[in-house]
């Protein structure tokens, strides 16, 4: 409620009941300590705490720059397929790094493609062999520098190859 009609409301509740203003506070004060009771913290320590150190592995940079990820479901008996994304790039102009992955195996861990560089995607169906996408990107007008945004669709498709499964090549083709 604005202020200003909580203050006139205020002021007719009391001008027919002294008491309206008293509840009211009473009412706002309790909503306040129950906000505050929901970011408090409830656990309590149960033992000495242990010290942990930060990781030193570069890997774990690269690691801590992954903001999504999806596990496509519909594969079959394909290997474990997940499209990911990582932050980086200009965030003004997309910062999505789009991947999709193929567990090839312990050896030989995961085959990764690149789809590209967008704002946000959407599964729209998963298949063995096929991802349907919908895309959604900016766009640099080069003329005069301004960006817009466009919505595209993709077909990302593949053939298992080995015995894992785990393709050696993909296509994305535009789609409607």
């Amino acid at each position: 409620m604005k202020p200003v009609l909580f203050a006139t409301a205020l002021l007719l509740l009391t001008a027919c009941d002294p008491a309206a203003a008293q509840r009211t506070q009473a009412v706002q004060h309790a909503d306040q300590e129950a906000e505050a009771a929901r970011h408090a913290p409830s656990l309590v320590a149960a033992g000495e705490p242990a010290p942990v150190e930060p990781e030193t592995d570069p890997q774990e940079q690269w690691s801590a720059g992954v903001v999504r990820v999806d596990y496509l479901e519909n594969q079959g008996l394909q290997p474990t397929i997940k499209l990911y994304g990582t932050a980086g790039g200009d965030p003004a102009m997309n910062g999505l790094y789009t991947y999709i992955a193929f567990f090839a195996g312990v050896a030989d861990g995961w085959r990764v493609f690149r789809i590209g560089d967008v704002l946000e995607y959407r599964i729209i169906a998963d298949a063995p062999g096929r991802l349907d996408l919908e895309v959604q990107e900016s766009v640099l007008n080069p003329a005069n520098d301004e960006i817009t945004s466009r919505t595209r669709r993709l077909i990302v498709t593949w053939t298992p190859a080995g015995p894992d499964g785990a393709p050696e090549a993909i296509s994305v083709t535009p789609a409607r």
